[in-house]
């Protein structure tokens, strides 16, 4: 899973994000480039455009929605059946797409913007418990963030 997470877990409101970080827009697309996503269809609605060099797997429950050289599919089950076997995948969102596929996640790339936002989607508990946080690094505010964040990976504990 990755994800950009606010201080208190917001992820987004209206269908759209909350904040402006070029370099989370530019790790998102060094690790997901040349792989499936998985995300549910507000999520996809939310791109102007398909992402380049990805493949989207959408998951919605409208019978007749189609995207061309997108592939649609109505779970969580049947998105990640629809992945290479062998390879990483992604799952990108939104709120629910994530509740659901926490407890299939192995490792969450997580963008932890230091602030706390009004919102109407929200990433999952982090359960120290289940997850161990394997390395971070942060980034202080400067002209082109108005937030500090830090990029944190976790993976599931064995």
């Amino acid at each position: 899973m990755i994800a950009a997470v606010a201080e208190n877990n917001a992820l987004g409101k209206n269908n759209d994000l909350l904040w402006h970080l070029p370099n989370d827009f530019k790790r998102f697309k060094e690790v997901t480039s040349g792989h499936h996503i998985i995300m549910g269809r507000k999520t996809f609605e939310s791109f102007p455009k398909p992402l380049p060099n990805r493949t989207h797997v959408i998951i919605t429950r409208q019978k007749y929605f189609q995207h061309e050289g997108c592939i649609v599919v109505d779970t969580l089950e049947k998105a990640i059946a629809a992945c290479p076997k062998n390879e990483d995948i992604y799952i990108i969102g939104g709120g629910e797409i994530y509740t659901q596929s926490i407890p299939f996640a192995d490792q969450l790339d997580i963008t932890r913007v230091h602030h706390s936002f009004d919102a109407d989607v929200y990433f999952p508990e982090i359960n120290p418990g289940i997850w161990e946080l394997t390395s971070e690094t942060f980034n202080p505010k400067d002209e082109k963030h108005l937030y500090d964040y830090t990029f944190q990976t976790f993976t599931r504990k064995k």
